[in-house]
């Protein structure tokens, strides 16, 4: 799986273009002053972006893009828990169980909630005692899948107990919120680029 700060070529290209921009720019005081400060302001720009993009993934960054106020995510209003669209058009929610604190994509379209490998040893999850696997129907195609359970799943103002999941290696470093949780609520829906959860019975927000 790529890494989080992987670019494409033109990326690359076009911060090495930028680079000698300025320098030719600088040669002319006034021109150069002006290109020079345009540039700073869309390096900073791009930086913030990466830092926000990689804080969905990676904790250190979650709390770089939380410091700078880059991150933008879930809040409590009243009984909702209103979740901004990210940037990649998805919506994300920070998910506790446990001691554990993860960044999970909200599937729809998963049917159940699934977990990768090493979230689910982090929060130090058995898999059950069944003899059959779960067969799973990626993207890319079926997976062997274990199934567990979460004595306790907090999301917001949202606690969800007992709650099944499955987890396999096959699913990297992604963690998905699915259908067997959302079920469980008293509503959800999108209104415009918010997704709005309404649990039935709502919970004091944890605080660390």
């Amino acid at each position: 799986m790529a890494d989080g700060f992987g670019g494409s070529m033109p990326l690359y290209l076009l911060i090495g273009g930028a680079v000698v921009i300025v320098l030719l720019a600088r040669r002319f005081r006034v021109v150069g002053q002006a290109v020079s400060f345009t540039f700073m302001v869309g390096a900073i720009a791009l930086v913030a972006m990466l830092v926000a993009e990689r804080g969905r993934f990676d904790p250190t960054f979650a709390r770089v893009a939380s410091l700078l106020n880059l991150d933008r995510g879930q809040e409590v209003s009243g009984k909702e828990m209103r979740v901004p669209m990210a940037s990649d058009g998805h919506f994300w929610v920070t998910v506790r169980f446990g001691q554990v604190e993860r960044r999970m994509l909200v599937d729809s379209g998963a049917t159940v909630t699934a977990l990768s490998s090493a979230t689910a040893d982090a929060a130090g999850l058995r898999p059950d005692n069944s003899p059959f696997p779960m067969i799973i129907q990626t993207a890319n195609g079926s997976i062997r899948a274990q199934t567990a359970t979460v004595p306790e799943l907090r999301i917001g103002n949202i606690v969800a107990r007992d709650l099944p999941v499955v987890t396999s290696p096959a699913f990297g470093d992604m963690d998905v919120v699915g259908m067997n949780f959302l079920s469980r609520l008293k509503s959800w829906r999108v209104e415009g680029r918010t997704l709005i959860l309404t649990p039935n019975h709502p919970q004091n927000v944890a605080t660390n």
